[in-house]
């Protein structure tokens, strides 16, 4: 017999955060969550996401033990802005049983049906600085912090309940030792020189802060045009600038400015924490806090996780500045690997960046839609 409940109390969601534990206990590739912080995520007192979108949270029982869980939100910006009549669904995880499947989503469902919404996307979090898609394929690497894992059973689920594949993005890989100067080392002093612009590099939290209202604006501006994109509050600005920047090291963070100090360009770049969170098995304390803190410091893997140019400067070989800084950056830390975040496989230009160091896509995920 299945039930699905809804995970309304604090003891409910550290369930419904847990479970995803059980499931790929014995999975070497799945990197679990630090669970305070995705409670924290959840909660709707302190992640200012619920100031513009709605959320519930469900698990799914069969013969008494937790079988599924699924995030059913409605983003109001994007149904009322975009006019998207969608309702996402998340943080979805569920054993190999398709009635499982089945139950979860029919809350998704219901969801839609009394907000009078079209169709159904997923998964996918509140905004785009939340995780993404459904991996299909690259089951056997590993994951990272700032994506999801899943059993290739889930593809097979959603398949046979008529979803077809809205969004495809695609996850790259190269080593270091691909990344030859030549490529952007003259593109960098023209552009330099060209446009009177300055490359930014830090070496404190403290130095970084001042820029980073700026930065989140201009990742509003250089990912609007994306069919996916949400915007940015300001108030999510203020959350993310706090509980980020300052996890992330600052000489990662490179920005690029104009003579008038206006920020034309960015990019964020984090150490991999895969290992490290596989060690902490979600909890940050006693000793999962060290183990963090250490893969901060001597990760030799990094992860490419945001860039964003002003669209009067694409296509402009602002990216050599960044590259240029990173290569210093990279070369100094004796970085080996070189990691990227899932990007639309449609975005032309952003793959584009990348062609010179001879990426291989190594993951690939997609979202799912069905009509309500």
């Amino acid at each position: 017999m299945i039930t699905v409940k809804e995970a309304n109390t604090k003891a409910l969601l550290k369930e419904y955060v847990k479970f995803p534990f059980e499931l790929y206990k014995d999975n070497d590739y799945w990197v679990p969550p630090i669970i305070s912080e995705e409670l924290e995520t959840f909660d709707k007192k302190k992640n200012p996401a619920f100031t513009n979108a709605d959320a519930n949270f469900y698990l799914a029982y069969k013969d008494g033990k937790i079988a599924g869980r699924i995030a059913t939100i409605i983003n109001w910006d994007e149904v009322n802005n975009q006019g998207k009549r969608k309702v996402r669904f998340g943080w979805f995880d569920v054993i190999d049983d398709i009635e499982v499947t089945k139950a979860l989503l029919e809350k998704v469902y219901e969801f839609g049906n009394q907000n009078n919404l079209e169709y159904v996307e997923g998964p996918m979090g509140f905004s785009n600085l939340d995780k993404v898609g459904l991996l299909t394929f690259g089951f056997d690497e590993m994951s990272t912090m700032v994506t999801w894992y899943n059993h290739p059973y889930y593809v097979e689920h959603f398949e046979k309940l008529g979803y077809v594949i809205e969004k495809t993005y695609n996850e790259s890989k190269f080593p270091f030792e691909n990344v030859k100067p030549e490529f952007f080392l003259k593109v960098n002093d023209i552009v330099l020189k060209r446009y009177q612009l300055k490359a930014l590099n830090f070496t404190s939290t403290k130095e970084v802060m001042p820029h980073v209202d700026k930065m989140f604006d201009l990742f509003n501006a250089s990912y609007e045009k994306l069919s996916s994109f949400v915007a940015i509050t300001d108030i999510q600005k203020e959350y993310f600038k706090k509980k980020y920047i300052s996890f992330i090291n600052p000489e990662y963070i490179k920005f690029v400015e104009d003579k008038d100090h206006n920020i034309v360009a960015f990019s964020i770049v984090m150490p991999s924490f895969s290992e490290a969170l596989r060690e902490t098995k979600g909890k940050l304390f006693p000793f999962g806090f060290l183990k963090i803190l250490k893969a901060r410091k001597h990760s030799k893997d990094m992860l490419f996780y945001l860039i964003g140019v002003q669209p009067e400067y694409q296509s402009k070989g602002v990216t050599a500045i960044i590259f240029n800084e990173y290569y210093k950056t990279f070369t100094e830390k004796g970085i080996k690997m070189c990691y990227r975040t899932p990007e639309l496989a449609d975005n032309v230009n952003i793959a584009n960046l990348w062609k010179h160091f001879d990426p291989v896509i190594h993951k690939k995920r997609s979202t799912y839609r069905k009509s309500l």
